[in-house]
């Protein structure tokens, strides 16, 4: 297993540095210039200039990238222009309010999707099958934006059980910060409950129609038993890495529910980054998050090989 992990660590290590890549030069091409936003109205030459020469932005953009790429090996990412914090410190803020938004969400995903999945797969071909696949598809194709919105005005708006907007530490006041956080984590994990739904119910159908599933049953155990023991447990490997690999995604997906929410995690960080023109900032949130992304990868391969060792055995 170390072994195995080895080996796709020494492959992610290019891919990184292409990540790093297209991140660097991609920034460069965003229109305005960071040293404009960063003086205001005050746009006096020899100002400009020497933030310039300041923040090494008159240096070529290969000079300008080994430099970065340099000092985020050594844990640098930079300094912000707009709040002259350094970015991992930035990062090191938001991540644990994006962090907690994720994870509820994958519970509600998991809470919502497996569940489904099973039933659907148990009774295929059935109304409850039908109405199982239509949810999964309304799931899946109602954009997070619009859900948010409608949650306010039902939930917050016309039956005041939740606030509207904002965010609570969980460390400040645990209840009042899971609160904050029920809704926007539901309107996340609707789409992930989706897919996981999906997934359970392939994985579920080809389990069902198994040898070792018609012997259990031969041998008169309960149905209850057989599907929830046998079937749903052999049925869960290949939903376990799937679930590995969305919870990645939904690190890197949360920007338009935190920006409807008024949750200041990774997204809000990012929008304001981008519309500040503050280029370490959205450097440093992107690198972090592609390598969180690659990590999330390895780790479902491995689960893969922990729960399934006849994949990929020799």
């Amino acid at each position: 297993m170390l072994l195995f992990i080895g080996r796709r660590l020494l492959v992610a290590i290019p891919t990184v540095i292409l990540i790093s890549i297209f991140v660097f030069f991609l920034q460069k091409l965003l229109p305005g210039d960071p040293v404009l936003a960063l003086a205001g109205e005050d746009r006096n030459p020899e100002i400009l200039e020497y933030l310039r020469e300041k923040y090494r932005l008159n240096d070529p953009l290969y000079v300008q990238y080994f430099q970065w790429i340099g000092n985020a090996l050594r844990g640098d990412l930079g300094i912000s222009l707009r709040t002259q914090q350094p970015v991992l410190e930035l990062i090191g803020e938001k991540l644990p309010v994006t962090l907690q938004l994720a994870v509820m969400a994958l519970v509600f995903a998991m809470v919502i999707g497996i569940p489904a999945g099973v039933i659907s797969a148990y009774y295929k071909g059935t109304w409850i099958d039908w109405v199982a696949n239509v949810i999964a598809l309304s799931g899946l194709s109602v954009p997070n934006f619009w859900l948010g919105i409608m949650m306010i005005l039902l939930v917050s708006v016309n039956l005041g059980w939740l606030p509207a907007s904002g965010y609570r530490p969980f460390s400040d006041d645990p209840l009042q910060s899971i609160r904050t956080m029920l809704m926007p984590a539901f309107v996340l994990g609707t789409a992930i409950a989706a897919t996981l739904m999906r997934h359970t119910r392939s994985a579920m159908l080809s389990v069902l129609q198994s040898d070792y599933v018609r012997t259990a049953r031969a041998k008169g155990l309960r149905e209850k038993v057989v599907v929830l023991r046998h079937a749903l447990k052999n049925a869960l490997v290949p939903v376990v890495t799937v679930i590995t690999l969305l919870f990645g995604e939904l690190l890197a997906g949360a920007v338009l529910t935190e920006q409807i929410f008024t949750i200041p995690g990774f997204g809000k960080l990012v929008v304001d980054a981008v519309f500040n023109r503050d280029y370490a900032v959205v450097q440093g949130i992107v690198l972090c998050t592609a390598i969180t992304f690659i990590l999330m990868n390895i780790l479902a391969d491995a689960l893969y090989r922990v729960l399934n060792p006849r994949i990929g055995a020799p």
